[in-house]
């Protein structure tokens, strides 16, 4: 799959957001990576930054904090475009949590695997 169809994948996940999450979503920027950190090359997305739950009164003139969606490790787990779709939807959707402060334990919990 080309990157152009995989980020209009990512494209049409966050369009499935409610747009009231959106709105509330601050200082945050959402990028496609081909690959995963040298560390961790399965990962299929990843969060950095600062939670909106962990910001105090002394978050300010800081860099946006960035959501990773890794194209590569995606679809070598995928079979086809609808398991794309499926997964690219769920990952989005896991590195959202975190900007609002859910934590790995609370997502797996709630069925977000």
């Amino acid at each position: 799959m080309s990157k152009e169809r995989f980020e209009e994948l990512v494209g049409e996940a966050l369009d499935e957001v409610p747009e009231e999450l959106l709105d509330l979503m601050d200082n945050v920027v959402i990028l496609v990576v081909d690959d995963a950190p040298p560390g961790d090359p399965d990962l299929l997305g990843l969060y950095e930054g600062h939670a909106l739950t962990e910001r105090g009164w002394d978050y300010a003139g800081v860099l946006p904090d960035r959501i990773s969606i890794f194209r590569k490790p995606i679809l070598a787990i995928c079979d086809d475009e609808d398991d794309v779709v499926e997964e690219v939807a769920i990952t989005v959707v896991h590195e959202i949590a975190h900007h609002f402060g859910i934590s790995d334990e609370r997502l797996h919990a709630l069925g977000w695997d």
